[in-house]
């Protein structure tokens, strides 16, 4: 399965822009460039907390598709707001656990920039058979 195809070609992540950047054995990454229509501030960008979601959605699920080769649904993400992302977002996930069931992922995800501020957690779980 050609993972970055597959992933790019989902209709609401090629809506946000979401673009993989390193895929394989259970570590992906991924970012979106911040523009002001993914925005909840008018004033200022800022990333909604919905893209910053699926960012580490898309990203997460990636990862553990290097590992099981098949798609996997998500079953649940708990993320963790750190900071607004101000800038361009990039996401780092690695798999934790794959069981026959279920596959978790830990991502982080951090605003381009000076220092690269690390905007969220997240902990995705996902259905693997």
């Amino acid at each position: 399965m050609d993972i970055e195809v597959f992933f790019e070609s989902m209709p609401f992540a090629k809506l946000l822009g979401v673009e993989l950047t390193d895929v394989g054995d259970g570590h992906a990454e991924g970012r979106i460039e911040m523009r002001e229509e993914l925005s909840w501030n008018a004033d200022r960008v800022m990333a909604h907390g919905g893209v910053t979601f699926t960012l580490a959605d898309t990203v997460g699920g990636a990862a553990l598709v290097s590992v099981v080769d098949q798609p996997v649904p998500t079953i649940d993400m708990r993320i963790d707001y750190l900071s607004a992302g101000t800038g361009d977002l990039r996401a780092k996930a690695d798999v934790v656990r794959v069981g026959g069931d279920v596959g978790s992922v830990d991502v982080d995800v951090y605003a381009e920039g000076d220092g690269d501020e690390h905007v969220a957690q997240a902990r995705g779980v996902y259905k693997t058979g």
